[in-house]
């Protein structure tokens, strides 16, 4: 079958690799469509990020669905033609943060396509794929492409219930990439009131508007564009810092209301932070690093029409164009999620 492997910055390859046979409590699924996400764009970009490097050639994606082609022993709940979306996230079950149900932080965490590990945790961008059948969540209902938003909405999800209550809240959300886009898309079915949307494109922005933000504002254009909202010590209660950029954190402390929080999801390497006014401000800050259970609310929401995802599906490229895919994926100008079709 065929695979997207990374070797090296820019040297993506389609190889084939084995495919595997299911076992006990394992199904066998074929792809349909896998999303790009930023950090295989880091990769592909760069090697990757941080001090998170590629040592070996590793198979990318791990926002992927498909249709099951065949059940293992014991399986039930799936059956075969089921349209399914894949978690990509595989804790162990048995480390300290599993037994404290602390999923996303399992010390042995096999997380699709990542280079944290070595050897690295192989991707989903396969032709198909031996999954857990508790990896699946049944996507009848949605697209294929649909399904594959699973993943990232589930990041936006985690980030919601790391904030705390939104209800009647304002908030703010730096960075309008898929990412920030979807945390508008939960924070407003969480019960945000007012949402702030900012950027440096101008593409980004139309999407976060057409996402339900009240406000967009292009940094870019006017970068004392929240300034108006500095007014009383700050106007706005909860922050999703989804651009992983030091200036658009501090450059939203000033609108922060005292007491208010600041959920940073974008991950961009070290931030130097504006640590005395935080701290003058009493504000929160908290982390938000991938997500668990959060997968399967997402897909039900999507299957009940209480989420759509459609519009910020802008590319489909076959999986023998997975370099301009890749691409394409990394053109803030034109593009907010990119996929591939791996059925074309």
């Amino acid at each position: 079958m065929k695979s997207i492997v990374i070797h090296a910055p820019k040297d993506l390859r389609i190889e084939e690799t084995e495919v595997g046979t299911p076992g006990a409590g394992q199904v066998l699924v074929s792809l349909q469509a896998g999303g790009i996400c930023g950090s295989d764009l880091h990769y592909y970009n760069h090697g990757g990020f941080g001090t998170i490097r590629i040592r070996e050639p590793m198979i990318l994606g791990h926002e992927v669905a498909g249709r099951v082609t065949a059940l293992g022993d014991g399986v039930e709940g799936l059956s075969e033609g089921d349209l399914v979306a894949i978690s990509p996230s595989r804790p162990c079950g048995s480390c300290e943060y599993c037994d404290k149900a602390q999923f996303n932080h399992c010390l042995n965490m096999r997380f699709y396509g990542s280079a944290m590990p070595f050897p690295h945790i192989q991707g989903a961008f396969r032709e198909q794929i031996v999954v857990d059948a508790a990896q699946c969540a049944r996507a009848g209902g949605l697209s294929a492409g649909e399904a594959a938003m699973a993943e990232p909405l589930a990041v936006c999800l985690h980030a919601m219930r790391n904030a705390g209550p939104l209800l009647g809240k304002s908030v703010l959300v730096t960075g309008c990439g898929p990412i920030g886009v979807l945390c508008i898309l939960a924070a407003r079915r969480a019960g945000a009131d007012f949402i702030i949307a900012t950027d440096l494109s101008a593409f980004t922005l139309a999407q976060a508007e057409l996402a339900g933000a009240d406000v967009t504002l292009n940094m870019a254009e006017a970068p004392d564009g929240l300034a108006p909202y500095q007014a009383g010590k700050g106007q706005i209660d909860v922050l999703f810092e989804c651009s992983g950029a030091a200036v658009a954190l501090a450059g939203a402390v000033p609108a922060m209301r005292p007491g208010g929080t600041i959920v940073q999801l974008g991950l961009g390497g070290d931030m130097t932070l504006p640590v005395q006014a935080m701290t003058a401000k009493e504000l929160s800050l908290k982390g938000s690093f991938r997500f668990h259970e959060e997968f399967f609310t997402g897909v039900s929401l999507m299957r009940k029409g209480l989420i759509d995802v459609k519009p910020l599906i802008t590319h489909t490229l076959p999986l023998d164009e997975a370099v301009a895919a890749f691409d394409i994926a990394g053109d803030r100008s034109q593009a907010m999620k990119a996929q591939i079709d791996f059925t074309a």
